[in-house]
């Protein structure tokens, strides 16, 4: 029973209370919102809502997602304050930013 107390204990520690799911929508070969600010410890779900597939890709390699097809999402929980420009690794020319605050 006190294994399972603390197992719990520890899970409701690991996700901030206050975290949220954002959602960015992935349309007509731009990301929506293509700036977007977030909390420490939010949530980004990226939705490819286009015909063709996309992809997600942090400029310095923190998160990479593979090829999203129509309808596929990836997500990527972001811990760490700072600022994150992304790309669509198949059209570069595909950019966003998220900013994390603390």
């Amino acid at each position: 029973m006190k294994t399972r107390v603390l197992a719990v204990f520890c899970l409701m520690l690991s996700t901030p209370v206050w975290a949220q799911e954002v959602k960015i929508d992935i349309k007509e070969f731009m990301f929506g919102p293509k700036d977007l600010t977030v909390a420490v410890g939010d949530k980004v779900t990226w939705v490819n809502d286009d015909e063709i597939p996309h992809t997600v890709a942090e400029t310095h390699k923190l998160f990479r997602s593979g090829a999203l097809d129509t309808s596929d999402s990836f997500s990527w929980v972001f811990n760490t304050p700072g600022e994150f420009e992304y790309f669509c690794a198949l059209h570069p020319q595909m950019i966003g930013k998220i900013v994390v605050r603390q």
